[in-house]
C-alpha cells in the first residue's frame, strides 16, 4: 500500500495538515532535519520541492528559495539520496512538487524507479496537465508512485474526468495566480467543493495561499486538509542559523496542524 493511502486511512477522517519545503534550501542537511522536525510538530504528509530555474507556479518566496537551492548545487541525485537517508527514521509520506522538464531530463521510468528504491510516495507536476498525463501512467503503476492531481477553480468541465482518475489525495487550488500568502480569498469555496464532492472518492487537500491558523480553522471544513508552503519557506529564510530555522519552522507546524485539526 502507497504510504499516502495508509496515512489517511488510519487518520480515520481526521484532517491532516502538508507543510512544503523546497528541498536543499538552504541546504540538503537542513532539510533532512526539517523534515523530522515537522513530522514531530504533527505534519501528516510532507511536500518537498525539487529545485528549479523557472517554478512558473512559484510567487517570489519559493522562487528565491529555488534560486538559494539551485546555487548550492541540489539536484534530484542529492535530494533522492537524502530520502534515503530519511527513510531509516521516518515513514511519513512523502511527495515531490515538482516541473515537468526536471523529470524528462532526468528519464521517467528512471525517476519513477529511484522514487520506489528511495521512498518518494507521489509527484504533483504544475505544468503537466491532465491531458498529456498519460506519458507517465505506465510508469506511476508500474512503480506504485502516484502523481497528484491539481483541481483550480477554473477547472470546470474538467473536474469530473480528473477526480474520477485521481490518486492519493487531490490537491485542490484555492486561488488563481502563482502561490504566496494571501489576507483574503476570492473563490467561492462551497460551490468549488459542491462540484469537487460529486466525482472524488478520495481526500481532498487545499492549498495556495493560506498562511496562519485563521485561514486553517475557516477552510478545513471544506477539505480533508491544508497545505502550506510559502509560510514555512518564509521562516526558513528569516531564521538566522540552522537551529533557528528549525526551531521558527517547527514552532509554526505545531500551530497550523493543531488549528487544522483541532
Amino acid at each position: 500500500m502507497n504510504r499516502i493511502d495508509k496515512m489517511f486511512l488510519d487518520k480515520k477522517g481526521q484532517k491532516v495538515f502538508i507543510p512544503f519545503i523546497t528541498a536543499g534550501d538552504p541546504d540538503i542537511g537542513t532539510t533532512m532535519d526539517l523534515v523530522f522536525a515537522m513530522e514531530e510538530a504533527g505534519a501528516d504528509l510532507i511536500e518537498l520541492g525539487v529545485p528549479f530555474s523557472d517554478p512558473i507556479a512559484e510567487g517570489p518566496v519559493i522562487q528565491e528559495a529555488n534560486a538559494r537551492a539551485l546555487k548550492n548545487g541540489v539536484n534530484l541525485d542529492i535530494i533522492f539520496d537524502a530520502v534515503g537517508k530519511i527513510r531509516k527514521k521516518s515513514q511519513i509520506p512523502l511527495v515531490f512538487l515538482m516541473y515537468y522538464n526536471s523529470l524528462f531530463k532526468y528519464g521517467l521510468e528512471r525517476f519513477f524507479k529511484a522514487c520506489k528504491e528511495y521512498g518518494i510516495d507521489g509527484v504533483i507536476i504544475p505544468d503537466l496537465p491532465y491531458e498529456e498525463s498519460g506519458e507517465i501512467a505506465e510508469y506511476e503503476e508500474k512503480y506504485n508512485v502516484y502523481q497528484i492531481s491539481l483541481i483550480s477553480p477554473t477547472s470546470h468541465d474538467r473536474i469530473e474526468k480528473i477526480a474520477k482518475s485521481a490518486k492519493g489525495f487531490l490537491y485542490c487550488v484555492s486561488s488563481l495566480g502563482v502561490t504566496g500568502a494571501r489576507d483574503k480569498f476570492e473563490t467561492d469555496f462551497k460551490a468549488f467543493f459542491d462540484e469537487i464532492n460529486k466525482y472524488a472518492k478520495i481526500p481532498k487537500c487545499l492549498g495556495f495561499g493560506i498562511k496562519d491558523e485563521t485561514q486553517a480553522k475557516l477552510l478545513r471544513e471544506y477539505a480533508d486538509g491544508i497545505i502550506v508552503g510559502s509560510a514555512v519557506v518564509a521562516l526558513i529564510k528569516e531564521g538566522k542559523d540552522k537551529e533557528e530555522k528549525i526551531r521558527l519552522v517547527k514552532e509554526y507546524v505545531s500551530k497550523m496542524a493543531k488549528a487544522t485539526k483541532e
